[in-house]
């Protein structure tokens, strides 16, 4: 799928306040270095970020989490990576290990997320 296709597909189908939250914890999964996702599904994640990631969430603390991605992707060193590795760490607390399990299969069935990675039964 094109950048544009993504675009569109998340903001029709990724509507739900959950659905955001899970966006934004695989995103700082992705920050963190913790995502087993191949290169290519990390950059397809990205792109559902930018997409819907401003959205409403259900129970993240969004302007902390947006906040650190910004500055990640401007810069990144040692300190605001253990903020990101904390805010991860949250995050994965307030949303079952099952939720993004769910929302990552859910991805691959709808052809967004395809490519192979290291562990598709623990990567979250």
């Amino acid at each position: 799928m094109t950048p544009a296709e993504i675009a569109t597909w998340a903001s029709n189908k990724l509507v739900a306040p959950l659905d955001i939250d899970c966006v934004i914890t695989l995103m700082l999964k992705i920050l963190d270095g913790k995502c087993k996702m191949s290169d290519a599904d990390q950059l397809v994640a990205s792109q559902l970020y930018d997409a819907v990631g401003q959205r409403p969430v259900h129970r993240l603390d969004a302007a902390s989490c947006h906040a650190l991605i910004a500055e990640s992707r401007r810069h990144c060193d040692e300190n605001l990576k253990m903020r990101i590795y904390e805010q991860r760490l949250l995050a994965e607390t307030m949303l079952s290990r099952p939720v993004m399990k769910a929302f990552k299969a859910r991805l691959r069935e709808a052809g967004i997320l395809y490519h192979d990675s290291a562990d598709r039964s623990t990567a979250a």
